[in-house]
């Protein structure tokens, strides 16, 4: 059988030459020239394998799609000295971010949301109506969970996100707030839910102020909010009259925090520490929170800024009697007054002074409607010319400090609205406005470590704060 003698291939032209430097009649059978041909390609593989670096599989994808240039200088340099390292290109970050970001972006474009703002007299039953989903998928969904409780106080204007599918709901997203989002997703023929809460940013920051004229236009001129100058107040209630003892030249200065979202401020958080001078008394206070997680105000050395009781039980505007002798305006003569009494408008909440029991509940002769508050064996506080009492107490009922126990009105022997309080130790009357407030429990022992170890730096800051207050407001002078 005749054979077509194949065109000479480079590869043929180069073992050609090493063949012909060999001596022998087989050489010139055709059946010898293929074996040799053989031959030399298995010394060429193995020299590749000996002259290429061990990534050269992993490469391989690469080199195959490199262009002929890039071929040429390969085969060129196969049998060289020379490693061809050939580096894998890379997508840039905004490419690599396009390809990882498509396949959530191509899942949540199969959702067909459906938004269903909700209207004045709506509830969840009908908006389920109106998008045609069955009663039965709105109970599975409501005993799904307690998280679900939320959605029977939907208000109008407020939006939810709902995935329908032939009339089967899968998926419900409501935006509670701007921090708080339900979700709801179809497992099976029930429902899973989940709320997710977003966690805000604290920053803490300072303010520092002098009073002029009152304490919340000098909080208002510090840049605080109303309920910040509210908060430091409270704090210092129980060693500051902020009704009768500010004075023009009382200063404050406060570390406190700010919560932010997404950069935004949404609201101010706890004060952390606080200073107040008064008439030349200074107050400090610390804000610590124990590992039972209490929070709670103290002095540097660890005693609470609460007392027992707190200075006035009422929001009053003006005080219409102090304690002592004095002219009394209906018996026309003059008279020991037992209490202060403070001036307020009618239904004025008022207060009670601390913790206790309700010993006396009712009408009493002058005094109105009055109620006496027992405090421990030692202590008690009376509470008269009331309008009306708390609805839920009476005789024998347990009160805490500042709970409402009643409004100011105008019973009894009275010439206008305002609130009758005495104060008793022991059974005698003592001045409300000067008598010595008993403190409430310091820092438990066994706290005591931590707390001083976790106030140091505010204490420090305090009076870096104070340094500096004090520098500028002596340069500005």
């Amino acid at each position: 059988m005749n054979h077509t003698k194949p065109p000479k291939t480079v590869m043929q032209q180069d073992f050609k030459s090493l063949l012909d430097n060999t001596t022998g009649s087989a050489l010139k059978r055709p059946r010898a020239r293929w074996i040799g041909l053989a031959a030399g390609l298995t010394l060429f593989a193995a020299a590749g394998l000996l002259f290429t670096d061990t990534d050269a599989d992993a490469d391989a994808d690469t080199i195959r799609s490199a262009d002929s240039t890039d071929s040429t200088l390969l085969e060129n340099n196969l049998f060289a000295d020379t490693r061809i390292i050939r580096p894998l290109s890379l997508p840039d970050k905004a490419v690599a971010t396009t390809l990882a970001a498509e396949p959530i972006t191509v899942a949540e474009a199969e959702i067909h949301w459906q938004i269903e703002t909700v209207r004045s007299g709506d509830s969840l039953a009908r908006i389920f109506s109106r998008l045609r989903i069955s009663p039965q998928q709105l109970d599975r969904l409501m005993r799904s969970g307690e998280d679900t409780a939320i959605l029977k106080r939907i208000m109008p204007g407020q939006t939810l996100k709902f995935d329908v599918q032939d009339g089967e709901l899968q998926q419900l997203v409501y935006v509670i707030d701007r921090l708080t989002t339900l979700h709801v997703q179809r497992e099976g023929e029930d429902f899973g839910t989940h709320t997710i809460t977003r966690e805000l940013e604290t920053r803490v920051t300072n303010a520092s102020g002098e009073i002029s004229s009152s304490l919340f236009l000098a909080g208002m001129d510090a840049g605080l909010s109303d309920n910040l100058v509210m908060e430091l107040a409270g704090i210092f209630g129980w060693d500051v009259d902020f009704a009768l003892d500010i004075r023009e030249g009382d200063r404050f200065t406060l570390l406190y925090e700010e919560k932010y979202l997404d950069g935004e401020k949404l609201r101010d958080g706890n004060i952390l520490a606080a200073e107040f001078t008064n008439r030349g008394k200074t107050y400090r206070a610390l804000r610590y929170t124990d590992a039972s997680g209490r929070s709670d105000y103290y002095t540097p050395d660890g005693k609470s800024m609460r007392k027992a009781f707190i200075r006035t039980p009422v929001d009053f505007t003006r005080i219409s009697s102090r304690f002592g002798k004095r002219y009394h305006p209906t018996l026309k003569k003059r008279k020991n007054h037992h209490g202060v009494d403070y001036a307020a408008p009618r239904g004025t909440p008022i207060k009670a002074a601390g913790d206790g029991k309700i010993v006396h509940f009712g009408r009493k002769g002058g005094y109105g409607k009055t109620i006496i508050i027992q405090h421990g064996g030692k202590y008690s506080t009376l509470y008269a010319h009331m309008s009306n009492y708390n609805r839920k107490l009476r005789r024998g009922a347990r009160v805490k400090q500042g709970q409402t126990i009643g409004y100011v009105g105008t019973t009894g022997r009275s010439t206008g609205p305002h609130l009758h309080y005495e104060f008793r130790v022991n059974g005698v009357h003592r001045n409300p406005l000067t008598v010595k407030l008993p403190t409430a429990a310091p820092i438990q022992a066994k706290y005591r470590d931590d707390f001083l170890a976790k106030t140091r730096v505010l204490v420090s800051q305090l009076d870096m704060l104070t340094a500096t207050t004090v520098a500028a407001n002596e340069h500005t002078e």
